[in-house]
């Protein structure tokens, strides 16, 4: 299995030396954030690792694609719930994470979605929810904003500012990073399933 993550890992690497990997970046981090399951920093990484003169902007751009594919959840959410978002709730076993995220809304949007941006926690659940609750738009879209910044721009300036260094152990590492991701990722999906 490692070989195929390694394969895979290749494979997303050379993504960054094509012209459409931009785009691809901004697309993947759109659709994360509203209903598909992988996210965007596998292709963010490979791209920063290959340039990191470039992370900078590589960061800019999945912020913007995530913000905005938060909107589309938020609005899949609003109008859409009864059809397309209980489609992607039931499909990813999302149920039960409705009646949490609920609750963190009452307490605070902007630290539930800044937290939410953070964690292995599938997004998509932050931004249906917020919809179908009817959050405040502004104040979910700032919080959106600053916690997939945050989590996208940490990435980059990491491997800005120590590239040659943290990419030698990425690679070398790649393995071990691959599998704690993966089992943060489905743990993710359990820790919701068993809420």
């Amino acid at each position: 299995m490692l070989k195929k993550v390694r394969a895979l890992y290749d494979w997303t690497l050379s993504w960054a030396e094509k012209p459409q990997a931009l785009w691809a970046l901004f697309f993947l981090a759109l659709v994360e954030s509203s209903f598909f399951i992988v996210p965007p920093d596998v292709l963010l990484l490979a791209m920063c690792v290959a340039r990191p003169t470039k992370s900078i902007w590589y960061a800019f751009v999945c912020s913007l694609g995530s913000v905005l594919g938060g909107a589309i959840g938020y609005a899949i959410g609003f109008w859409f719930y009864d059809s397309l978002g209980q489609l992607i709730v039931s499909t990813l076993h999302l149920e039960r994470a409705f009646v949490i995220v609920e609750q963190k809304y009452q307490e605070n949007v902007m630290l539930a979605v800044l937290v939410a941006a953070f964690t292995p926690i599938p997004y998509k659940v932050f931004t249906l929810a917020a919809g179908f609750f009817k959050v405040n738009f502004f104040e979910f879209m700032i919080a959106s904003l600053f916690g997939r910044s945050a989590r996208f721009f940490l990435v980059a300036l990491l491997l800005y500012f120590f590239g040659p260094a943290i990419k030698e152990k990425i690679e070398k590492w790649f393995d071990v990073f691959a599998v704690v991701f993966t089992i943060l990722l489905i743990g993710g999906f359990f820790v919701i399933k068993a809420l």
